[in-house]
């Protein structure tokens, strides 16, 4: 029995797959620990997405090679986008690395770590070789895999992998191949699982989660999965992300509205609030169709709260384009949204693209994109002062007695409730509204709550 740590960057789906592999190597006997200073085995699931993605990585590796007091070091795997992009880059620039799998082939990890086990170690502790295994296989990683050990009150749960939209800064379809979805069976089956070990909130997930199509049927959308879900008794919340606009159908905004599950709240990436970089990024969407449809759920659903991303810095952006970003971020008054400065990724139509904007004008943009999102953010969480909901209790908060909530609309609520635990679902009022969270009071004590 060996112990083993992962570490997860980026998105929920790594988040998701970090869970899994976990799951893996606990089925073989491992044991989890909270720090890689204490494990036997450490996987690095990596992001391609962000800047300096592969640097994050071999600074760890650097890290980690390092022999410890009794001249031991872990086995150290490479996992995820970065090593399905740059297998062969690992294995020349870390040579500590013992193993290096896909984000579509982790279910193989077992079989990789008894492999890179046969291969014996040089003077220095390096293997000069390595187990590989960057394949994406036909049949999907979930039909080997174990069964979940999730406990917790929220819950990821893949419905979707890949993406066939090729948007020409994004590596997503060379990392995670094409678009394909689970069958409804299986996802009603895994939820049941994850509700019946304490789960009341599952956020459903995919890289183009609304590009769901039930899988190898083709037949069951989105929305009547959400539907289907709605039916499992204890499941109180669902959500879905990450969602393209060019997949958001009338079914889907008007589940929004028929489905009380459904939560409002919507993260719909535009990336940009000028069609002229939206078309050089192949978004196929443009300005006044993202804000068609943003206007369609708002019609059925006008409590609900928008989120989105923005890169800020693309190759061809003009000043004049980053002010319809600007006004684009006026206009919707996200609740959250995420931004970043364009970098090259090797291999993308972007990377070859001219005009190139210089590193000082991407960072001036960010910096005042990013002061409009925090004031937009502080707008809505301000506007929701007196607002009677419940939230779902979700861990500790800074001060003795606090605990932090997530109401419907995705807000961090800080409240302190004698007597409630992690894991309920609380009434309360907002009362104040901070550029990050917002303040809240309880209605009933979860004892008055009981009782009545």
């Amino acid at each position: 029995m060996s112990r083993y740590h992962v570490k997860s960057f980026g998105c929920q789906m790594n988040v998701y797959d970090s869970e899994r592999m976990g799951d893996l190597l606990a089925a073989e006997g491992h044991v989890a620990v909270d720090s890689p200073d204490g494990a036997d085995i450490v996987v690095l699931n990596t992001c391609h997405i962000r800047e300096k993605a592969a640097e994050k990585l071999y600074s760890d590796i650097g890290r980690l090679k390092k022999p410890r007091a009794d001249g031991s070091r872990p086995v150290i795997v490479a996992a995820g986008c970065v090593a399905q992009a740059e297998g062969a880059e690992i294995g020349r620039r870390a040579p500590a690395v013992d193993v290096i799998v896909g984000p579509l082939a982790y279910h193989n990890l077992p079989e990789l770590l008894k492999q890179a086990a046969a291969i014996p170690e040089d003077a220095r502790g390096a293997r000069w070789g390595r187990a590989i295994d960057t394949d994406m296989p036909a049949i999907p990683k979930f039909a080997h895999l174990p069964a979940r050990r999730h406990q917790g009150a929220s819950a990821f749960l893949t419905v979707q992998e890949g993406c066939d939209k090729f948007c020409t800064f994004c590596v997503v379809p060379y990392t995670r191949g094409g678009e394909t979805s689970r069958p409804q069976a299986d996802l009603v089956a895994e939820a049941e699982a994850l509700v019946a070990a304490g789960a009341v909130e599952i956020t459903l997930i995919g890289q183009n989660v609304n590009a769901y199509d039930g899988g190898a049927a083709g037949t069951d959308s989105l929305p009547l999965l959400i539907a289907r879900l709605a039916e499992i008794p204890g499941l109180q919340r669902i959500r879905y992300t990450t969602s393209h606009p060019r997949d958001m159908t009338r079914a889907l905004i008007e589940a929004h509205r028929d489905i009380p599950k459904l939560m409002p709240y919507l993260h719909l990436p535009v990336q940009s609030g000028s069609s002229q970089v939206l078309k050089a990024m192949n978004r196929a969407h443009t300005r006044e169709s993202y804000l068609a449809t943003l206007a369609e759920l708002r019609s059925v659903r006008p409590d609900i709260a928008l989120s989105g991303d923005f890169i800020v810095g693309f190759p061809g952006e003009t000043e004049a384009d980053f002010a319809d970003t600007l006004r684009i971020v006026a206009e919707v008054g996200y609740a959250q949204a995420y931004s970043f400065k364009y970098s090259i990724r090797p291999g993308t139509p972007a990377a070859l693209m001219p005009d190139q904007v210089p590193e000082p004008v991407k960072e001036e943009r960010l910096a005042r994109l990013q002061a409009a999102i925090t004031a937009g953010a502080h707008d809505f969480n301000k506007a929701s002062v007196g607002r009677r909901t419940e939230i779902l209790l979700e861990r500790p908060g800074r001060k003795p007695g606090q605990l932090i909530g997530k109401t419907p609309w995705l807000q961090s609520a800080v409240v302190e409730i004698p007597g409630a635990k992690i894991g309920d679902l609380i009434a309360v009022e907002i009362t104040a509204g901070q550029p990050n969270s917002v303040e809240a009071v309880p209605l009933f004590t979860p004892a008055e709550r009981t009782a009545a």
